[in-house]
């Protein structure tokens, strides 16, 4: 019996172990709590080029999730009104409860949404922060905070993929023929003529060949060392890498203007002719004071707008472009760089 009695004290204890263990699978919270987000630099902020190695600090309370977790967190921003849907990050760490960047970078980040990055004015930024455990529960985000930001000019530099071919003779080291990540988060696009049809080409990441990727199954699967890529007919090819997933896609286009503002209406295209010195697509019309838009190929999976109310600086399936007055006019779509832009110039 005595037996009978210890065997049945150590089951009890082990079921009241195991319902212990039971007890801190506890899920997380219905009502978490998200960060507070501070920028102690205040609302309004001028960068100077002689503050560039100075940090500036962004701090935040801890999110609340109902369990102690090892949380990621992301300060991002975009330009106010935009819902981020442009996020640009901006610092990133784990648990700690601030981060900081130097004045430079922040600039580095702010400067392509100038229209005219050689004479800043002031940008209406928005800030949050992002708090996340991983990547199959949904971010808690901060209350927005607007912030506005005048970046001072530097050239900007940005990181880029070369892209020799046979189009261009198998340079790897042509500064001419390259596509940029606006945002260095290894995603690049950008727009290149080849002027011959079923054109070879491959990525170079230096001007040289010691890193580059081809696509061996021709399945928009970047392999390093790679077979050549193949284009079709010749003409203005968009690019696009995503180099942390190792995957990239290409699109032959041609360019035009639609709109209330023009000839056609939204119902007909006015297309455009691509001026390979200038590296521009132009067209002169006859326009309305009403709206327009950028599209390709005549369809609307690819056209551009603008976001910032005619500031010059196309944004991918913006606002409607407003033509102030009727004239005729000379109209410049340019995507030869990596910031896109427009310009409507009355003859």
């Amino acid at each position: 019996m005595k037996k009978i009695s210890i065997l049945i004290l150590v089951l009890g204890l082990l079921s009241a172990l195991s319902c212990k263990k039971d007890e801190t699978k506890a899920t997380l919270s219905t009502t978490p709590n998200a960060s507070v987000l501070n920028l102690a630099s205040g609302a309004q902020i001028i960068l100077k080029k002689s503050d560039s190695a100075v940090p500036i600090t962004y701090t935040w309370t801890a999110a609340q999730f109902g369990q102690p977790l090892v949380v990621t967190y992301l300060v991002e921003m975009d330009m106010a009104g935009n819902n981020f849907k442009n996020a640009i990050p901006v610092v990133q760490v784990n648990s700690l409860l601030q981060s900081s960047i130097n004045t430079y970078d922040l600039n580095q980040k702010i400067l392509p949404m100038e229209y005219d990055p050689k004479n800043p004015t002031p940008i209406n930024l928005e800030f949050r922060v992002s708090s996340i455990i991983n990547q199959n529960i949904a971010p808690l985000y901060s209350v927005v905070i607007p912030q506005t930001i005048t970046p001072y000019f530097v050239k900007i530099v940005y990181p880029i993929l070369f892209v020799p071919g046979s189009y261009q003779g198998w340079n790897p080291a042509d500064s001419s023929t390259t596509i940029a990540s606006v945002t260095s988060n290894g995603k690049y696009e950008g727009y290149i003529w080849m002027g011959i049809d079923n054109a070879l080409f491959k990525y170079c990441q230096g001007n040289s060949w010691s890193t580059n990727w081809g696509d061996d199954g021709a399945d928009g699967t970047l392999n390093p060392n790679g077979a050549n890529i193949a284009a079709g007919l010749h003409g203005y090819y968009k690019l696009n890498v995503d180099l942390p997933n190792l995957t990239h896609k290409f699109l032959l286009t041609k360019w035009s203007v639609i709109g209330d503002a023009t000839p056609g209406g939204w119902d007909t295209d006015t297309d455009m002719a691509y001026d390979s010195i200038a590296k521009t697509w132009k067209a002169t019309l006859n326009l309305t004071a009403a709206g327009l838009k950028f599209r390709a190929n005549h369809a609307w999976d690819l056209n551009y707008g603008d976001d910032g109310s005619n500031t010059g600086k196309l944004s991918a399936g913006g606002a409607n472009i407003t033509v102030a007055a009727a004239g005729n006019y000379t109209v410049t779509l340019n995507l030869s760089q990596p910031v896109y832009r427009y310009q409507l110039k009355k003859n």
